[in-house]
């Protein structure tokens, strides 16, 4: 059996996806549609996952997503991402959004966020014991990203303890509609 090595760096895993903005991407008062940019996210950080752990995953959550400032039609919206922390089988990816005006020039951080996923025994890869490669950041901002990973990962598992009591009271019933 081959032993893999236990550490990547962030930049192992690193994704750039760049879209231009078209009328049909746009919401109701001229800006990117939020769903959109969350799908944009998702595919660069699930490609992140991959280069990362070579493995099949599932998004788990996504959460902090902030958005900061409008993406403009005619704009591009460039999605960079890269895993930020790992535990057992999880692996936290940071994504950071950049608009760019293609007539200016001038780029501006339009949102950030961060994603979790969970390796799973998939086709991809069938055996059942495996843990994900620990990641090192080098940069300075990878080494700011990263050194809050912990605590990040900390609350989300709280938060989800917490949402699972609120969900467990909430009716899966249609209101509207009689057996």
């Amino acid at each position: 059996m081959k032993i893999k090595n236990h550490t990547k760096n962030c930049k192992q895993s690193f994704v750039i996806e760049t879209h231009r903005i078209f009328p049909f991407d746009l919401n109701p008062f001229g800006f990117l549609f939020g769903g959109k940019l969350t799908s944009l996210i998702d595919d660069a950080a699930s490609i992140s996952v991959s280069r990362h752990c070579r493995r099949g995953a599932v998004t788990a959550s996504l959460d902090n997503l902030i958005f900061l400032k409008p993406l403009h039609e005619n704009h591009s919206v460039c999605i960079e991402s890269y895993v930020s922390g790992t535990h057992h089988k999880s692996m936290e990816v940071f994504v950071k959004v950049i608009g760019e005006n293609l007539v200016t020039g001038d780029r501006y951080l339009a949102a950030t966020c961060f994603t979790t996923f969970v390796a799973i025994p998939s086709h991809m890869n069938v055996e059942i014991k495996f843990t994900v490669p620990k990641v090192v950041p080098e940069t300075q901002e990878e080494k700011l990203v990263c050194s809050g990973y912990e605590e990040r990962r900390l609350r989300r598992l709280e938060d989800r303890n917490d949402y699972k009591a609120f969900a467990s009271k909430l009716s899966t019933d249609l209101p509207w509609f009689e057996n």
